[in-house]
């Protein structure tokens, strides 16, 4: 971006409108009223008052990021100004209030929002001091983002840590209660009552930035520009020690997760687990071949119904098969379903394609729920008393027992779509996700190509649906409604589509973050909003995009030629 050396006044008033309508729309469908007795600085900062002040912080981000000055003192000027039109749209809202029934139309537009607004002081004296906090919050914002990198990192780090802190009190202190003498350490951060104690305050930020600055000075700019390259300048056999210690570190803590995070928090990665299964197979479908599955849920619920049908009691025909004789049979019916849905719709595309699988997707479940075939599936009322996953005389009922068998699967289905993707198969369908017409001209089969996709998404999401079945015991029509195909979906889209990887992002984000964040009531389904705002703002292909194939020059394909 061209450096400025003129101060515009524009952005940085259209930054601080930007964040002033989202502080309003904050403040004014209840979060900050709802919250603001919720602390995450015990007795001084409430969450109510932290989302207020996040939008100051964010008017600066905006006005710094959209104008570069050669005149620091312009930046510092622009964060500053930014942060005032945040805090002022907020103030008059306020004193409208004071004189004007807002509530008639705003229903929580109520005394108690002004007193927190307004600090519990007077509505001039308050708002005076709101001003002067978006000022001086957007001037903090301005100021930090010309730090050197090394110091900014350590700074958005610790703060990062602290709110992570302070939101996820109650969790994590159910967590470090099951660490013995170690949690001890960190229980003493969180007092019976309200939030982060200042002490805890002060040891987080302190330990936040310092092991920021350590691994900066260790590997830091001043090094190499960062830890990829640090690794590429290693010998050989130093790179691949480096690799074989970061697989092992990362091995032991998906082990150890469920004995470190406790009973609530393995339940919520068993969710991301399932979540991620499905994400991998659609990913199949939509990011590697490029067509668009709405119905996919089907295949989920095929997968958990054949599971459920042939170990129940409940079912009069049922054979009362173990689990692991079900589940082989469940991937293979999700297979076939994904056959007999491919075939007739192998001509279609686009938006087309998206309606025919949706239609697909809606016949499964009224198929289950159907009183005529209640008999045989359970009908509205479903089927309990799945049979439970058994390893000997080990039975996987529990969270921590499930979590291994669900990073089983994922690990499995992720060996498989890396080889996959690597493939000839996956050239192919990478080929017919461009452009059906050109890879039908290069001599790429469309008919076998778009039904493999279509079945191995489907075996994929069969896989899920048994894991799912035998995880809860029990399964009902309703739990495969056409949502959890747009879940699914927007998860790639989060993550990146046609990226292995992002997958297990876009899990984490829209399935796990919301579960953690369950004690939020309904807000807490804004986090998918504001997670797709943000990565359609900064990311638009996605926070892991699949990196695009690398393409040989004529001088190389010539050397490589036999």
């Amino acid at each position: 971006m061209e450096m400025k050396t003129r101060f515009d006044w524009k952005a940085a008033l259209n930054a601080g409108a930007v964040a002033g309508i989202s502080a309003l729309l904050i403040c004014l469908v209840g979060m900050v009223a709802s919250f603001g007795q919720r602390y995450i600085i015990s007795g001084v900062l409430s969450i109510g008052h932290t989302l207020l002040l996040m939008n100051m912080i964010l008017a600066g981000f905006i006005a710094v990021r959209r104008a570069r000055y050669e005149n620091r003192l312009f930046t510092l000027l622009s964060g500053a100004l930014a942060g005032l039109v945040t805090s002022a749209m907020v103030a008059v809202v306020v004193l409208i209030g004071q004189y004007v029934n807002l509530r008639a139309v705003l229903i929580n537009a109520s005394t108690e929002l002004y007193r927190l607004l307004t600090f519990g002081q007077n509505a001039f004296v308050g708002l005076a001091i709101l001003l002067l906090i978006g000022a001086v919050l957007g001037l903090l914002t301005a100021l930090v983002s010309l730090l050197p990198d090394y110091i900014r990192r350590a700074v958005v780090l610790a703060f990062a840590i602290l709110l992570m802190f302070g939101l996820l009190r109650d969790l994590l202190r159910v967590m470090f209660e099951g660490w013995g003498p170690l949690g001890g350490l960190f229980l003493w951060m969180f007092p019976v009552a309200g939030g982060l104690s200042i002490p805890g305050v002060v040891f987080l930020l302190v330990v936040a930035a310092g092991i920021s600055l350590l691994g900066s000075l260790l590997i830091g700019p001043k090094v190499c520009p960062s830890v990829k390259q640090w690794v590429g300048k290693q010998p050989r056999g130093g790179q691949l020690a480096v690799r074989l210690g970061v697989w092992a570190l990362l091995a032991a803590l998906a082990l150890l997760a469920p004995r470190i995070l406790g009973v609530y928090p393995s339940e919520v990665l068993n969710m991301v687990g399932l979540f991620a299964l499905m994400g991998l197979g659609l990913n199949v479908v939509v990011g590697f071949c490029g067509l668009l599955d709405l119905g996919y849920v089907a295949f989920f619920a095929i997968g958990a119904y054949t599971v459920g049908v042939l170990t129940s009691p409940e079912i009069s025909y049922s054979p009362h098969w173990p689990f692991w004789a079900a589940l082989p049979v469940a991937m293979v019916a999700a297979l076939l379903s994904g056959l007999i849905l491919g075939i007739p719709v192998l001509n279609t595309r686009g938006d087309y394609l998206a309606i025919v699988t949706l239609g697909f997707g809606e016949i499964t479940r009224l198929f289950f729920l159907s009183d005529w075939l209640r008999p045989y599936v359970g009908g509205a009322q479903g089927i309990q008393l799945i049979a439970p996953a058994r390893i000997g005389g080990l039975l996987l009922t529990q969270p921590r027992e499930l979590y291994y068998l669900i990073l089983a699967g994922c690990l499995l289905v992720i060996f498989v779509s890396t080889r996959l993707k690597n493939s000839r198969l996956g050239r192919a369908w990478m080929a017919v996700r461009e452009d059906e017409d050109v890879a039908q001209a290069m001599g790429i089969g469309l008919v076998n190509t778009k039904l493999l996709a279509f079945a191995t998404g489907a075996t994929f999401a069969g896989l899920s649906g048994a894991l799912f079945a035998t995880k809860l015991g029990s399964i009902y029509p309703h739990s495969f409604q056409l949502l959890y195909s747009i879940y699914v979906l927007c998860l790639l889209i989060v993550g990146g589509m046609g990226s292995i990887p992002g997958v297990l992002v876009g899990s984490l984000l829209l399935i796990g973050l919301p579960e953690l964040l369950r004690e939020f009531a309904e807000y807490r389904m804004l986090v998918y909003g504001a997670v797709l705002v943000f990565m359609m703002l900064t990311r638009p292909q996605g926070f892991l995009p699949a990196k695009p194939g690398t393409r040989r020059t004529g001088k190389e394909a010539e050397k490589s030629a036999p």
